[in-house]
């Protein structure tokens, strides 16, 4: 089977004056991304394992993952 791989693309908006997000926005920027990347992804794959179990119940020629 041919893998096509796409993205959808997420922004964080941070409110600069918050002390949480100070400390977020201290980080440096690669590992602050790499950080959100791994939340949006721990928060929303479960979330959405049942909607794409739906979109692909009847996939006869191409099934949507979320890749790893």
């Amino acid at each position: 089977m041919t893998k096509v791989e796409h993205t959808l693309k997420f922004v964080t908006e941070f409110d600069e004056t918050h002390p949480i997000a100070m400390e977020a926005l201290a980080i440096p920027h690669s590992e602050l991304i790499a950080m959100l990347e791994r939340m949006l992804k721990d928060l929303l794959v479960p979330a959405i394992i049942p909607v794409l179990d739906e979109i692909n119940a009847n996939g006869s020629y191409a099934i949507l993952k979320v890749a790893e």
